[in-house]
């Protein structure tokens, strides 16, 4: 099958590209390989499957509608994977623009092409963080996500509306999938696993907001790919029992559907740090700071739907991920 993975050279989109091939997928790859972080990994990604015979890489931006569409044109696929995105909640406060272009503009060309070239099925990335001020847990799909804390779940909340407007208007089957904490090897250098790992093993302090009382939904990468290969050859569909009276935020009387995709097990900050310094002997210097703005205190992810409708089983522990991650990180910086 003929599949568009958008972010190919992003962490989960690496991944997620590296496992389609396996599968004999033909993987048409749209990355802008952008310098929100070192774009040196990026293409240290890439290079694991660019000799693929059955990958095209396409270094575009998602913003450049006449390039999108042209690689629409030329590849005919059957369904679409978006994973490009401009990410984080931080950078989101002070470049707020950039998340237009990317999130929301980019987005709207992907939808679309998706429209023009009758996608059987679009999967799309987003994100914990439009759960917001909710404070109930675990974080789930029936509830309410109409109070962002920033841009950045702004950006994404508005992905899963536009995509609704088109399975209404056009039939188009979306699926969003609401990342909870995604790390592993090969990840983000802005995330905190890689930030406390390089500073630990400098001898640096690290950075940790909310004086440390954060529990996060860490999820590891494998389990993440697993769900969205499970999901991909199942488009989304309406549901019969859909009532305006009582509208279900996780479904719709169109073929629209968001789920959550997480470990299901919240840890507490600290743990996860105690977890990094026992597998690196090291300990670390703690910088303990306020909450920061736009973050959420804890994040928690009900996956009850992704079970029920997939048979979502997330299996990796955080000790053996962390583990897992600290053997990438020492062998790719030699360290």
């Amino acid at each position: 099958m003929n599949i568009i993975v958008t972010g190919s050279s992003g962490f989960i989109g690496s991944e997620l590209t590296l496992r389609l091939l396996k599968l004999g997928n033909k993987v048409i790859g749209v990355d802008n390989h952008n310098n929100y972080y070192d774009p040196n990994l990026k293409q240290n990604r890439l290079k694991r499957y660019l000799d693929n015979p059955n990958f095209v890489h396409n270094q575009k931006d998602l913003s450049d509608e006449r390039s999108i569409r042209s690689i629409f044109e030329e590849h005919k696929p059957k369904c679409v994977i978006n994973l490009a995105a401009q990410a984080g909640v931080r950078y989101s406060i002070k470049n707020p623009m950039e998340y237009m272009k990317s999130n929301v503009i980019g987005f709207m060309n992907i939808l679309e092409c998706c429209k023009l070239y009758k996608i059987e099925h679009l999967v799309y990335a987003s994100t914990s963080s439009v759960y917001g001020s909710n404070t109930k847990m675990p974080f789930s799909e029936h509830d309410n996500t109409n109070h962002p804390l920033s841009i950045y779940s702004a950006s994404k909340k508005s992905n899963e509306l536009m995509a609704h407007t088109y399975s209404h208007l056009f039939q188009l089957p979306t699926t969003a999938l609401r990342f909870f904490t995604v790390y592993g090897p090969w990840g983000r250098p802005d995330m905190a696993l890689f930030k406390f790992t390089k500073n630990i093993l400098e001898e640096k302090p690290i950075d940790v907001f909310n004086h440390g009382k954060h529990t996060r939904d860490f999820t590891y990468i494998d389990d993440i790919i697993e769900g969205i290969i499970k999901i991909i050859d199942i488009p989304a569909t309406s549901n019969n029992k859909w009532n305006s009276d009582q509208p279900d935020p996780a479904s719709s009387n169109v073929p629209w559907r968001v789920y959550n995709i997480g470990n299901n097990k919240p840890v507490q900050l600290m743990e996860y740090i105690f977890a990094l310094e026992k597998i690196l002997g090291k300990k670390a210097l703690i910088n303990f700071l306020p909450l920061q703005a736009g973050d959420v205190a804890d994040t928690y992810a009900n996956v009850d739907n992704l079970k029920e409708k997939f048979d979502y089983k997330p299996s990796t522990r955080v000790i053996d991920g962390i583990s897992n991650f600290v053997k990438w990180y020492r062998k790719y910086y030699q360290t």
